[in-house]
């Protein structure tokens, strides 16, 4: 415990150094360095796919669930993304030192807020080794120091990652310990960093609904959670036939292994019949395993009757929850009691009602004719995301550039003295 402790330590005090110089580093260098990470990434693809191989084959080996597998793997179209993405936040507007609010007060003087980094960021997740590099990309744009902690199933990737970082970083001149990545697999790494006060601003976990509850039970530095994702699409008496299956499949079936994909789909009765006998053949065609209520069995023999838990279930995996509804108050109480407050969509031509369902339903995303699939940092043109804020404080939603930030009072005066 001694050795992981300092090691803890060592890596904290290099990142508040860190912090303090990116604090005050130009656009210009923070955005040279994101350029020079997708190049150095570029470079070094077989490097990294080889890395990656690696990891995929112990993890088989271990039995990792197949949506974890799918997390895990690199190819070059996923690299391309991540360099992509590293492209695009380069053009996006550096939030550090945005001055807004500015107004007089009647003393004379001049109050108003400037944007400024949270401090040092301590980022923990599983699987995906994308994130190494979307959460470096939005600490340092954001101007935040950075403590990574991945998963011990992509430790070969994240370090392949991380070394085009930390030269990305050198040929910029900014200094190496912006981004840090804790290289060892022992958890209690894990049990330090979300103690260690003295260094750490806030904690953002990225994983499962396991990983966050333990981060959240265990940790003493503020934590931002990014919970399960149990994502509804409504279809209304008034959608759509053609939009409302095109729409419900590829939320379904973009990807398994997101939060963002739907989990179960609620059907209004009255377009039940126009809508589920074809999207239930597309999703079978398709191989997806699906449980119903009592009405949607008698449209197919292939579908298994659902269970209470199944309405609690993210699956991550290729199975879907169907449900008939005889209103949209049916239907909205349903997400009220079964949502994990992620993402919920409504398929409907009515404005009235999809203006409603954007007020009723309190989730970080709402949308009205549209995948489930958006909600995603990179869709909403954030460049990338951290993670999906399920909170209410700090941030909600996507966790960008923004959501890394804070704001400072500023105060404008000119001799003034307070009568």
């Amino acid at each position: 415990m001694g050795s992981i402790k300092n090691l803890i330590t060592d890596l904290g005090q290099k990142a508040k150094v860190a912090a303090k110089s990116l604090r005050c580093a130009t656009t210009k260098s923070k955005n040279t360095a994101l350029i020079n990470i997708a190049s150095q990434i570029n470079q070094n693809r077989n490097n990294i796919l080889s890395a990656n191989k690696k990891d995929l084959e112990n993890s088989k080996e271990k039995g990792l669930e197949s949506a974890l597998i799918d997390r895990l793997m690199l190819d070059d179209e996923r690299l391309d993304g991540i360099i992509e993405s590293l492209n695009q936040i380069v053009t996006l507007p550096d939030p550090i030192g945005e001055i807004t609010d500015l107004k007089f007060r009647p003393s004379g003087i001049q109050i108003g807020k400037m944007r400024v980094p949270l401090g040092v960021m301590g980022i923990i997740y599983e699987s995906r080794p994308n994130v190494t590099i979307d959460a470096a990309a939005l600490c340092l744009k954001s101007g935040n120091g950075v403590i990574l902690r991945g998963g011990s199933e992509a430790i070969h990737s994240n370090l392949a990652l991380y070394a085009c970082v930390k030269d990305g970083l050198i040929d910029a001149g900014l200094n190496e310990h912006c981004v840090q990545l804790i290289d060892t697999t022992d958890r209690k790494a894990v049990n330090e960093l979300v103690q260690a006060i003295d260094y750490i601003d806030a904690i953002i976990p990225r994983g499962g609904k396991g990983l966050v509850k333990a981060i959240s039970d265990n940790a003493k530095v503020p934590v931002i959670k990014h919970l399960d994702g149990i994502c509804h699409t409504y279809v209304d008496k008034d959608c759509d036939t053609q939009k409302a299956i095109s729409i419900a499949f590829n939320a379904k079936t973009r990807r398994y292994g997101v939060c963002n994909a739907m989990e179960t789909l609620l059907v209004h009765a009255s377009a039940a019949g126009r809508v589920l006998p074809e999207l239930i053949a597309e999703y079978l065609a398709k191989g997806v395993e699906l449980r119903g209520c009592d009405q949607v069995m008698q449209l197919s023999d292939k579908v298994i009757k659902a269970t209470d838990e199944d309405w609690d279930t993210e699956y991550l995996d290729a199975i879907l929850s169907i449900r008939i509804v005889n209103s949209m108050s049916d239907a909205i109480g349903h997400i009220e009691k079964h949502s994990s407050g992620h993402t919920e969509s409504i398929i409907t031509e009515n404005y009235t009602s999809g203006r409603r369902f954007l007020t009723e339903v309190d989730s970080a995303s709402v949308m009205i004719n549209a995948s489930t699939g958006f909600a995603d940092g990179f869709e909403y043109g954030l460049g990338a995301e951290i993670g999906i804020s399920t909170d209410k404080f700090h941030v909600r939603g996507p966790v960008g550039l923004e959501g890394l930030t804070s704001q400072k009072y500023i105060v404008l005066g000119d001799g003034h003295i307070r009568q």
